[in-house]
């Protein structure tokens, strides 16, 4: 079985570098899975990828040791055995608001007798090695994402739910629930202490935390209060971010000369 280098990571101590996926194309992800991050999540959540795309950027993400992971639009399981099948290692679900919510995520992500997913590992048995039936419980991640007041009120029963590995805040619709600005890299005080009571929550149950994060202070501002797992970096952020910063250069350059 392909190790998931997260788990590994993991059980070294240290904190795993993440970067995210939004654009739909395989070689935007074979570009990205090149510049060593120690995983990469697509989004089918809030990017502009479908299923089939989803099944080449992993393709593409294999051909480095960068382990794959998938957001899935929402609880439903279908999506989730079907990107499990088609290879992905870990999934990152949304706005999980209830124990109930949690199991039924679990559940889809494992085989009985832990859980209740479908057998026809197509993909994954390529990416993964002949003994993956076998140690995919064991192997596969489960991220539930905390991000409403309605999770907060339910976090003690979601982070203590069996099977479940991480939970992973999306501090935009946190802040919103919240009723504070929707924003990465959050500074208000009521969304600062609900970040550090899920860490607080997550940490006491023996998971891990994970942040989306707009900055790499911010992501290591995060990961030396305990978070395990930060996204630091989308590919579609990053082309933005690079482009300004060299037509900005080129325009102050233009306007020197002249």
């Amino acid at each position: 079985m392909r190790e998931n280098r997260i788990r590994t990571i993991w059980g070294q101590g240290e904190a795993a570098i993440n970067g995210w996926l939004a654009i739909p194309s395989s070689l935007s992800a074979e570009t990205m899975a090149h510049q060593g991050f120690d995983s990469l999540v697509i989004d089918l959540q809030h990017g502009l990828i479908d299923y089939q795309t989803a099944v080449t950027m992993l393709q593409a993400i294999s051909t480095t040791v960068v382990t794959p992971m998938t957001r899935v639009p929402w609880l439903e399981p279908g999506i989730i055995m079907k990107l499990l099948d088609a290879g992905t290692y870990g999934i990152i679900c949304p706005m999980v608001n209830s124990r109930e919510e949690a199991e039924t995520f679990v559940g889809a992500c494992r085989y009985a007798p832990k859980g209740y997913r479908s057998f026809g590992p197509l993909r994954a048995l390529m990416y993964a090695g002949g003994d993956y039936p076998q140690k995919a419980n064991d192997t596969v991640l489960t991220f539930a994402m905390i991000e409403t007041a309605k999770a907060l009120a339910n976090l003690d029963s979601i982070v203590s739910t069996p099977g479940l590995d991480a939970v992973y805040i999306g501090p935009s619709d946190l802040s919103l629930s919240l009723g504070c600005e929707p924003r990465l890299d959050p500074v208000d005080p009521k969304v600062v202490a609900a970040i550090e009571r899920i860490l607080d929550a997550a940490t006491k149950r023996g998971i891990k935390a994970g942040i989306h994060c707009a900055s790499a202070a911010y992501a290591q501002k995060m990961i030396a209060l305990g978070f395990r797992f930060t996204t630091v970096m989308s590919d579609n952020q990053g082309l933005i971010t690079a482009a300004r910063a060299t037509l900005g250069a080129m325009r102050q350059g233009a306007t020197k000369t002249a």
